[in-house]
């Protein structure tokens, strides 16, 4: 079984360079410390609170009492024996393994009972009046000690899953592939309940997909209610990609041609803040927040997203959210539609010059998202009142009907913000739209503008 060089050096030593006499104080403190752990891991811990009553209450506090007893004895005598401790922590990181709880359970755990012992301590250090540099010595003993333990867990862990690190990411990685290609088969019955006819891997009330649901227990992945995924740039440089700082529950695929990510639940702050450290100099896009029936669908935009980013369509940023993008993703989802939309909606703009097109297209788009009057739309559009009512005038006399017709002009409003877009780098109006060899001027008495 393999185990890194710094977890089997920590366990070789004492936790930490702590006076020996310490561990005659904190003997006494124990049975409260272990009891009051586990209490604080029920609460804070949502996985373990069923353990809190009947036999496991019993099995949970007698594994907090080995290791805090062990941590006292290494205090007291750093060559102490840690083979009963390490067997626990490893049969624990079995017992996850088997129960279908991913690492971050114990991780979380861990992280509870240690801010219990640093309070604890902080306490009994002011009842002797021990230096506050004692104080932040046995923090420092505390978090290595954790290290161990979290170590020790995982080996089991690893042990259970029937393979090492490697084995096991890529275990996950074909439960992400196995969870997107679900989600991306149609079901039999489209458009009932909020799954629409998709299969999906879990969601309250539905059969889960058999085999993602045993792919994930195998790699103790929890299936949640709500994915959301990320999309990222591919590689240019050849080797595997790296992100460190992932947590234990994204999902990740970063050997495929499109590096992509499953984070469960939302991108809140805390969840933000690991992907910005994770991609580093990158930019990520972050999908819609779907059931786990849509991580497909949420995968697909936030790769559309990402080629907007590419194409100069949507601002470059280290993290950029679908959710702000919505109707430029739309209306970019399909550049062939948007031009043959925008060919015959302008078509009666067809036989003018492209300055005249140009500036009447302008004039007609402020119309149509604005509906201001003449001297509003003069002001946003930086003219004169009366250049603005000669245009609209001429606007009328071109498109006559179209502009009366709530289809119409709804049709009209989506082709000219679809065009909008694609001015912003730098592509002019639809072949559709373009004017003819000959490019005649407007009619008489519509001069200027």
């Amino acid at each position: 079984m393999a185990q890194t060089a710094a977890a089997s050096q920590s366990r070789a030593q004492a936790p930490a360079p702590l006076p020996q006499e310490l561990a005659s104080i904190m003997w006494p403190e124990l049975p409260g410390v272990a009891e009051e752990m586990v209490q604080e891991i029920g609460r804070m811990v949502p996985e373990y609170r069923p353990l809190l009553e009947g036999p496991d209450r019993t099995v949970l506090l007698h594994c907090v009492r080995q290791n805090l007893t062990t941590f006292v004895e290494l205090v007291a005598d750093p060559s102490a024996d840690t083979a009963q401790r390490d067997a626990l922590c490893r049969s624990l990181g079995r017992l996850e393994a088997h129960e279908g709880r991913g690492l971050h359970c114990l991780q979380s755990a861990l992280r509870v009972a240690a801010r219990v012992g640093l309070r604890r301590a902080t306490s009994v250090g002011t009842r002797y009046n021990l230096p506050a540099s004692m104080i932040v010595a046995f923090a420092d003993a505390v978090f290595a000690y954790a290290d161990v333990i979290e170590s020790l867990c995982r080996e089991g862990y690893v042990e259970a899953r029937g393979g090492g690190d490697e084995a096991w990411e890529s275990q996950r990685g074909r439960l992400l592939r196995l969870l997107l290609a679900s989600s991306a088969e149609p079901g039999p019955a489209p458009g009932h309940g909020p799954l629409r006819g998709r299969r999906t891997a879990q969601a309250p009330g539905t059969a889960a997909h058999p085999t993602v649901t045993e792919l994930a227990q195998r790699v103790g992945w929890p299936v949640p209610a709500r994915v959301t995924l990320v999309a990222l740039p591919a590689e240019t440089e050849r080797g595997r990609l790296r992100l460190p700082g992932l947590a234990d529950d994204v999902l990740a695929d970063l050997e495929d041609r499109q590096p992509h990510l499953l984070v469960p639940g939302e991108i809140d702050e805390e969840r933000a803040a690991m992907l910005e450290t994770a991609v580093g100099e990158r930019h990520a896009v972050i999908g819609v927040t779907v059931p786990p029936s849509g991580a497909a669908d949420s995968l697909r935009w936030a790769r559309q997203t990402l080629r907007l980013v590419e194409s100069g369509l949507v601002p470059a940023q280290r993290l950029i959210r679908c959710e702000d993008h919505l109707v430029t993703l739309w209306l970019a989802g399909d550049p062939a539609l948007a031009e043959h939309l925008a060919a015959r909606q302008l078509a009666p703009l067809s036989g003018l010059t492209a300055g005249q097109r140009d500036r009447l297209v302008d004039t007609l788009l402020t119309w149509l998202t604005t509906r201001g009057t003449a001297a509003q739309m003069a002001q946003a559009l930086h003219l004169h009142p009366q250049t603005v009512r000669y245009r609209m005038r001429a606007l009328k006399r071109v498109l006559g009907a179209q502009l009366g017709d709530p289809d119409e002009r709804f049709a009209t409003e989506l082709a000219l913000r679809a065009l909008q877009l694609r001015r912003r780098t730098a592509v002019r109006l639809p072949a559709g739209a373009h004017a003819r060899d000959r490019e005649p001027e407007l009619p008489r008495g519509h001069e200027g503008g």
